[in-house]
Parts: structure tokens; C-alpha cells; sequence
């Protein structure tokens, strides 16, 4: 297996791994068929690359996305959130609880003057500020949020980046 720090560079990864993760990026349900012939080679050959990219860590899961707007989630926000004090005890039971909250999309640990970046989605304003105010400002944990309406989201590259050129 590559060291962590290969992985995180590429290495390893050859042009039809790429194509392969790719089309997998793009869509997760391409038939196997339609995977190998993207990308130039056998059907057993296409399933078996895909297996090892599964076993090396590379590609870690297949999932169902669901239109927020579509189930009534349609207000979403960032909030940073800066702690108290930076308790060990504490920390852990936030980092515990927040992120199995339903509203909860995404928790960042992330450096700099907030210590945490949350992005929720919830069905109204008057749900946000409710959320906001029973989560986090009742949580003698947190000391101060700031939140930030989303307007628009816009997915980038979730998969390599590009090979570079020798």
C-alpha cells in the first residue's frame, strides 16, 4: 500500500484509474459495461480495477444525492463557530453530537479565528435561528457563531487532479 503521502499527491494512479474514478464521480450507477468501454478495456477488467481502487482507499464509498430543495430544506447556511475554552472534555461531546444532528450536512475543523465551520440546511429562516439557538448558543461549549446564508452552491472536482506532465 502507497504512503500517505503518495496517495495524497496521485501516485499510483494510471490513466485508466482516472477515467475510471472520473465516471464514477460523475455517476456512481454507470453499469460496469459502460464504465469499460469509457475507458477502453474489458468489462472483468473494468470490475477488477474498480475493486482495487475500493481496496487501496481511493474510492470510498457510493452514495445517493438528494435535491435539498426537493424535501423542504430550502434555506442553507455556514455558521462558524468559535469554543469557549478549548477543553478536551468539551470538544469531544461537540464534535460528538453536532454532526449527528439531521440539519447537519458537513462539520470542518479548520484553523484560524473560528474553530469550527458547519454547513445545515433547514427549512426556513425562522428554522435557522431556532436551530442556532438551541444547538449552539444553549451549548456552554460554544462562545461565539456567526452564520452566512448559502445563495447558491456549486459543486467543484470531487475526484483527482489532473495527471502533470513531465
Amino acid at each position: 500500500m502507497s504512503s500517505q503521502s503518495e496517495q495524497s499527491h496521485g501516485a499510483d494512479l494510471d490513466e485508466i484509474d482516472r477515467i475510471i474514478i472520473d465516471e464514477l464521480v460523475a455517476n456512481a450507477r454507470i453499469s460496469n459495461a459502460t464504465l469499460a468501454q469509457r475507458a477502453g478495456i474489458a468489462p472483468s477488467t473494468a470490475l477488477l480495477r474498480t475493486r482495487a481502487l475500493v481496496d487501496r482507499g481511493i474510492l470510498t464509498g457510493y452514495h445517493a444525492e438528494v435535491s435539498l430543495r426537493s424535501v423542504g430544506r430550502t434555506v442553507q447556511a455556514l455558521i462558524s463557530v468559535k469554543l469557549r475554552a478549548h477543553d478536551r472534555e468539551k470538544i469531544d461531546a461537540f464534535v460528538a453530537r453536532i454532526p449527528q444532528l439531521p440539519e447537519v450536512l458537513s462539520m470542518f475543523h479548520v484553523s484560524g479565528g473560528t474553530d469550527y465551520l458547519l454547513h445545515i440546511a433547514v427549512s426556513s429562516t425562522e428554522a435557522l435561528r431556532d436551530w442556532v439557538l438551541d444547538n449552539l448558543a444553549t451549548d456552554e461549549s460554544v462562545g461565539h457563531t456567526e452564520t452566512t446564508l448559502v445563495f447558491a452552491h456549486h459543486r467543484g472536482n470531487r475526484g483527482p487532479l489532473p495527471a502533470e506532465e513531465d
